[in-house]
C-alpha cells in the first residue's frame, strides 16, 4: 500500500486517501509549512467529530423543513430539497469513506471536501431567500441557524483553515446581500456584524490550528527522541521494537535477517582517549552501517558498542556476505579527530527469520547468542568461513556464527 501513488493518512485507526484534485487540495492546505506526517494527519481529522457533523445536518434540515412549511413556494421548497439533497450526500460519502478507511482502501476525500463547501450554499441560501421574503421570523430564524452553524464550522474543520474561510463565506455571505435586497434598515446593521463575525472565527480557525500543528510537531519530536539514539540518530532499543511491530513496517518477517553487531576494541579506544572520542567513533560507526544497509533496512543502536541491523536480503547474496561487508567496513581506520586514527574489529551474530517465529525479541536473543559465539571462537582462535579468508584484514577483526547451525 506504501508504494501506491495515492498517499494515505492515518487517522483514529482509519486510514483516508489525502485529497489529489487541485481545488481539494488547496482547501485541505495547512496554514503553515508543516512535515509530511503531520500534514496529513491534519487531514485525517476532517472525517472526525461525528457530533458536530450530525447536529449540523439536523439543523440546517429543521430550520429548512419549518420555513418551507411556513412558506410552500418554490424558493422554500427548492432550499429544502437542496438541503435533504446535500446532506444526503455528505452522509453517503462520509458513510463509504469510513468503510474503505477501515480497509485500507482509496477514499473519496476530495468529493467529501468539495461537498463541505456546497453545505454552505446551500445553507446561505436559505438565508438569503428568508431575508427577501419579508418574513422577519423567517430571516431571523435562518440567520441565526446559519451564525450558529459558524461555530461548528471552526471547530470541526480548523486543521483547514482555507476550508473554514470560504464555508463561513458561504454560509453568511449571502446574509449580507439579502439585507442589503431586504428593504428593511435594521437588517443594515448585519452588513457591519457579519464581515466582523467572519473575520473573527476565520483568525480563530487560524489560531486553533497553528496551536495542533505545534502540539503534533512537539508530539513528533518527543517521538522522535523517544524512538531514536540521541547520540548516532539510529534508532534505539524502543524504535526498533516499535518499528517491527504488526503496525509499523516493514515488520520483521520470514526472509529477512537480523545481524547483530559487537565492536571488538572499543573500550580501549574510550579508556585511553576519553569519552569524546568514543562518541565520535560510535557515530562513525553508525555513518558507515547506514551507508552499508539498503533503503528499507532497520538500523539500530542497541546500546553501548553493539548495533542491529534488520535486513531482507537480495536473492543471490547470502547473509554472511554482508557481515563480512560489515567487518571489512569497520575494520577500516577511524580518524577520530587531527592525528588521531583507531582501528577496532567486529564480531557479527545472524540470525535468519523463518516463518515460524518473527517475534523480534525472541529473533534478537538467537542473534545476540550468535554474535558472542562468534566472539568466542574468535578468542579461541578457531578457524573461520572460508569465504572471509579472501583479506586477512577482515579475517584477524570478523567472525560470525550463522543462527541455522545452531
Amino acid at each position: 500500500m506504501a508504494r501506491k501513488k495515492v498517499l494515505l493518512v492515518q487517522s483514529t485507526q482509519k486510514i483516508y486517501s489525502l485529497p489529489r484534485g487541485r481545488l481539494a487540495q488547496w482547501l485541505a492546505a495547512p496554514g503553515q509549512e508543516t512535515p509530511h506526517e503531520i500534514r496529513v494527519a491534519l487531514v485525517g481529522t476532517l472525517f472526525g467529530t461525528l457530533p458536530i457533523f450530525f447536529g449540523g445536518v439536523f439543523n440546517t434540515i429543521a430550520v429548512a423543513w419549518v420555513l418551507a412549511y411556513r412558506h410552500p413556494t418554490w424558493p422554500f421548497r427548492l432550499w429544502l430539497g437542496a438541503e435533504i439533497a446535500v446532506c444526503a450526500v455528505r452522509l453517503c460519502v462520509l458513510a463509504i469513506a469510513r468503510h474503505r478507511a477501515a480497509q485500507a482502501r482509496t477514499t473519496p476525500t476530495d468529493l467529501y471536501i468539495l461537498l463541505a463547501p456546497l453545505w454552505g450554499i446551500t445553507v446561505g441560501y436559505g438565508a438569503f431567500v428568508s431575508a427577501v421574503s419579508g418574513d422577519w421570523v423567517a430571516a431571523t430564524l435562518s440567520f441565526l441557524s446559519a451564525a450558529a452553524m459558524v461555530g461548528g464550522i471552526c471547530f470541526r474543520n480548523f486543521a483547514a483553515p482555507r476550508l473554514v474561510a470560504v464555508m463561513i463565506f458561504c454560509s453568511l455571505g449571502p446574509c449580507c446581500l439579502g439585507a442589503l435586497l431586504a428593504g428593511e434598515p435594521v437588517l443594515l446593521l448585519t452588513l457591519l456584524q457579519i464581515p466582523f463575525y467572519m473575520f473573527a472565527m476565520s483568525v480563530a480557525a487560524q489560531r486553533l490550528n497553528g496551536m495542533l500543528i505545534s502540539t503534533m510537531k512537539a508530539e513528533r519530536e518527543n517521538s522522535h527522541r523517544a524512538r531514536h539514539d540521541g547520540l548516532t540518530g539510529l534508532l534505539n532499543r524502543e524504535g526498533l521494537f516499535k518499528a517491527t511491530g504488526p503496525h509499523d513496517a516493514p515488520p520483521v518477517r520470514a526472509g529477512m535477517t537480523l545481524l547483530y553487531l559487537d565492536l571488538d576494541g572499543f573500550k580501549p579506544v574510550n579508556d585511553a582517549h576519553g569519552h569524546e572520542a568514543g562518541d565520535m567513533l560510535l557515530i562513525q560507526v553508525a555513518t558507515r552501517l547506514r551507508a552499508l544497509a539498503s533503503q528499507h533496512a532497520l538500523v539500530a543502536r542497541m546500546g553501548g558498542d553493539e548495533f542491529v541491523i534488520v535486513e531482507k536480503i537480495v536473492e543471490g547474496h547470502a547473509p554472511q556476505e554482508l557481515a563480512a561487508a560489515i567487518a571489512c567496513t569497520i575494520a577500516q581506520p577511524f580518524e577520530l579527530s587531527p592525528g588521531l586514527v583507531v582501528t577496532i574489529g567486529a564480531s557479527v551474530g545472524i540470525a535468519n527469520v523463518s516463518a515460524e517465529d518473527t517475534d523480534i525479541d525472541a529473533v534478537l536473543r538467537l542473534a545476540d547468542t550468535a554474535m558472542y559465539d562468534a566472539k568466542r571462537n574468535k578468542k579461541s582462535g578457531q578457524k573461520l568461513d572460508p569465504r572471509t579468508q579472501k583479506s586477512a584484514s577482515v579475517a584477524d577483526d570478523m567472525d560470525w556464527s550463522p543462527q541455522d547451525a545452531n
